[in-house]
């Protein structure tokens, strides 16, 4: 099937809901790209080498939402030159969107099956994204990626980095979503949120030395 080996699609039919998908993304350790240089691993390099970051991650949740029946979908979610862009793989539910996403602070994780469009999803992300300076920075997002579209580059089987999905992802259309007096306006994120930031799931071998 899709030209998994039988350990693979083993693997990834035991991961038969978007919360079990979740569960075993959120297990994998962060990849903090300390080899010197910025990765994008294919879900088999992922499984292989056991790391993976945001969109590492969210090709390797889109493959297995796609063993599932669900269609392979990406969303890119884009901050203002002070901080890094995100991306997630979403998904529906009885008409309701969710997402699953890799972070390793308490913000922009999974987010359940209840919201009527991909805006409202999106904007459930806004207040938690913030940078190191408190300023919330979230900017804009793109309509839905269907990964079906880089079929020709065995997105799902190669050993290769897949950088022609974030490329491409950098490329496409994005909705803005605040106003030039809404951006003017933004109140910035307060001692107790930024206290809750510094909350990490994996350290890193630099945050180690710096113990």
């Amino acid at each position: 099937m899709f030209g998994l080996t039988p350990d693979e699609l083993a693997l990834f039919e035991r991961l038969n809901t978007p919360v079990k998908i979740q569960d075993f993304i959120d297990k994998i350790p962060m990849n903090f790209e300390e080899g010197g240089g910025d990765t994008c691993y294919s879900p088999r390099s992922v499984l292989s080498k056991n790391k993976c970051h945001c969109i590492e991650a969210a090709i390797l949740a889109a493959l297995i939402l796609r063993v599932h029946g669900y269609p392979p979908l990406l969303l890119d979610l884009t901050a203002s030159a002070d901080d890094f862009d995100h991306v997630i793989a979403i998904f529906q539910i009885e008409g309701k969107w969710g997402a699953i996403s890799k972070t390793n602070h308490y913000s922009l994780r999974y987010r359940e099956p209840v919201y009527e469009s991909i805006r409202e999803l999106v904007m459930s992300y806004f207040h938690e994204y913030f940078n190191t300076a408190g300023k919330k920075t979230l900017r804009s997002y793109s309509d839905p990626v269907d990964l079906n579209i880089f079929e020709h580059e065995n997105w799902m089987t190669t050993e290769k980095e897949l950088w022609v999905i974030p490329n491409f992802l950098v490329e496409i259309p994005h909705h803005q979503i605040l106003t030039k007096d809404q951006l003017a306006n933004l109140r910035n994120v307060d001692a107790i949120e930024m206290k809750a930031a510094g909350i990490v799931e994996y350290e890193s071998e630099k945050m180690k030395e710096n113990l």
